[in-house]
């Protein structure tokens, strides 16, 4: 696990290619955020949440991970699968991988290294169970706890422990995903079912599999940021 590190300064640069983008934006959109979008919730939660990177007029928009996008956007599909999972209790926060908006809502691989110290800090916070909205969110998490893709590959509602921490893998709720049904409302619904039991410190019944029978294979890109 690496290092704990402290939020991004609001000029944060490590990476020059979103410090190049975000000056672009504070020009074009001055009443946006436009800066790196900290994290939102439970200060000690039990579940994490991660994306993988702010949406232009979503969370780099507003300031909050998953706030602000368009209706029917990633922001709505999950803030209402958040509420019928009966989380009641469960101290929950919200963050993502990396935390600046990247052009076309796409960080290249680097720039998910430079910024895993920051999810890394998050993770410190002691939450039992992280949820991965993607397939590079979930590989950014594997990562930075010293696993990989090869060892504990990506599906939704695969569910890996490493080291003590539950890690799932979700279908990220892009619009792509949930308007083209690769992505449901019942899918999402079953596995925080699943999520929520993990919280609990319940294990999953012996011989039961993760949802979503094949592993992820990608197919046409969807835009992965929230």
């Amino acid at each position: 696990m690496t290092d704990p590190a402290p939020p991004p300064p609001r000029d944060c640069p490590l990476c020059p290619r979103l410090a190049a983008f975000r000056a672009e934006n504070r020009c074009r959109f001055p009443e946006f955020h436009n800066a790196p979008v900290p994290s939102a919730g439970a200060d000690r939660p039990v579940l994490l949440v991660v994306g993988l990177a702010p949406a232009l007029k979503g969370g780099n928009r507003t300031g909050l991970p998953f706030v602000g996008d368009v209706p029917g956007g990633s922001g709505h599909f999950l803030a209402g699968a958040l509420d019928r999972a009966g989380l009641n209790g469960v101290p929950v926060r919200i963050t993502n991988a990396v935390r600046c908006v990247p052009p076309g809502n796409r960080p290249t691989p680097d720039e998910l290294r430079r910024c895993r110290g920051f999810l890394m800090a998050e993770i410190a916070t002691g939450p039992r169970v992280v949820l991965a909205l993607g397939q590079l969110a979930h590989e950014s998490v594997l990562r930075g706890l010293g696993s990989t893709p090869r060892r504990h590959p990506f599906s939704h509602g695969a569910r890996h422990e490493i080291g003590g921490l539950v890690v799932f893998g979700c279908y990220h709720p892009s619009r792509q995903n949930t308007q083209t049904g690769r992505l449901t409302a019942a899918m999402m619904d079953a596995l925080l079912a699943e999520v929520r039991s993990a919280c609990a410190g319940e294990a999953r019944p012996h011989g039961s599999a993760p949802f979503g029978a094949a592993p992820f294979s990608p197919g046409p890109f969807s835009p992965d940021c929230a």
